[in-house]
């Protein structure tokens, strides 16, 4: 690979398939392992057990050691998660413990492959978001198609899909070895660690008021597009269940994809015209996610997977962009770290959602998902001039 920041955006693709693969094969797990809506659900989210983790301390390492030996052991526990959950199908918690195998290494690649690729895009600064968004978003869209394509259609419907993942991942490291470092490690006496894990940009105003409040709408979005959804509409496609799921996630990530090109040019430091209008495109997902459940439309959802997909590469682009602008070199990967663990915190969504359903019914629940996105836009909008990058922290008079 010429380009030194493919190197590394191949682990953020292989990762990133790894972490996605499980989600089609929910509907699967329902079915083989006679599992609770609200068990997968919760497997679903284990994931982000390990992420948290893996970013808020993989950011902070890798400022302080240097990306590679960081990152180099993201493929490592990859291709663990992958193998413990082929071999743990029918049986939560070893499928648990498979989940934040995969999540620790999503975790390291977001806070420092992120970061990674944004300082080898010398050609294109203000393209290293969009670089490390799409790596994860076409790894998420691929992992999730390619794995109900098996396990719809080829044998060891149960073990295949992980088994191409550990090859893939496998395939990666073996690249990311060979990319360039970025980040000189620290002095032999660099201070302690705890004090590296404080991320004083965390505290930025904008950062506060802007990018935090949209941030778990990422993956709440995704979630709510490949994961709610396909369970809902899994009686329309009686025998295809597990492969209409896989097509949910291609045409809600495979949107994403597409939107942020767009999303890149949205943006404008002195405004937040990016996640404004993400937010603008969740709001309209949210109502059609509600009418999907309440008319059961295969067609329908297939529309409320794209426009949700939409609002997921809107928002994702959206929020590392202002995250590189308020970071300064030496808190990349740990801001970066905070902003996506407020944004995995929408993938709790789907299981917050299944224990509510029996109460209130999913279509009342996306009716005030829509409201509470619309209560968020509203916020953004409100604080529009609040600490504008590389200005004072204050509201600007208007």
């Amino acid at each position: 690979m010429r380009a030194p920041w493919l190197r590394v955006a191949a682990t953020l693709f292989a990762v990133a398939w790894g972490g996605n693969e499980f989600t089609p094969l929910l509907v699967m797990y329902r079915a083989d392992g006679q599992m609770s809506a609200l068990t997968v659900d919760l497997l679903l989210g284990a994931y982000v057990l390990g992420i948290v983790p893996g970013l808020l301390v993989g950011g902070p390492l890798s400022d302080r050691y240097g990306r590679r030996p960081v990152l180099v052991w993201a493929p490592v526990f990859g291709i663990a998660g992958s193998a413990v959950l082929a071999a743990g199908a029918g049986q939560p918690v070893v499928l648990g413990a498979g989940r934040i195998c995969s999540g620790i290494a999503l975790g390291l690649v977001m806070a420092v492959g992120t970061s990674w690729v944004k300082e080898l895009s010398d050609d294109a600064p203000a393209g290293g978001a969009r670089r490390a968004s799409m790596s994860l978003t076409a790894g998420f869209g691929l992992g999730a198609g390619v794995a109900a394509s098996l396990a719809q259609w080829g044998p060891w419907h149960a073990q295949l899909p992980y088994l191409v993942n550990i090859v893939l991942t496998a395939a990666a490291g073996a690249v990311l070895l060979t990319a360039p470092e970025t980040r000189a490690r620290a002095p032999s006496e660099p201070g302690r660690l705890r004090d590296d894990l404080r991320i004083p940009a965390a505290g930025h105003q904008r950062f506060l008021f802007v990018v935090a409040p949209t941030a778990p709408w990422v993956f709440g979005t995704a979630a709510s597009a490949y994961a709610i959804l396909p369970g809902l509409l899994a009686a329309q496609v009686p025998g295809l269940a597990v492969g209409f799921s896989g097509l949910m996630c291609l045409v809600g990530l495979g949107t994403g994809l597409g939107v942020q090109m767009a999303g890149r040019r949205l943006d404008d430091p002195r405004s937040v015209r990016g996640v404004a209008v993400a937010m603008s495109v969740a709001v309209p997902g949210m109502v059609l996610a509600a009418l999907t459940a309440t008319v059961q439309s295969t067609a329908l959802g297939l529309v409320a997977a794209a426009v949700l997909g939409a609002a997921y590469g809107l928002l994702l682009v959206g929020g590392l962009q202002e995250v590189q602008r308020i970071a300064t070199p030496d808190d990349l990967a740990g801001l970066t770290a905070v902003y996506y663990s407020l944004s995995y915190l929408g993938f709790f969504v789907p299981a917050v959602l299944a224990a509510l359903d029996p109460l209130v019914g999913y279509p009342t629940l996306f009716v005030v998902g829509a409201v509470l996105a619309t209560a968020c836009l509203v916020l953004v909008l409100t604080n529009r001039r609040r600490a504008l990058p590389h200005g004072p922290q204050t509201v600007p008079p208007p």
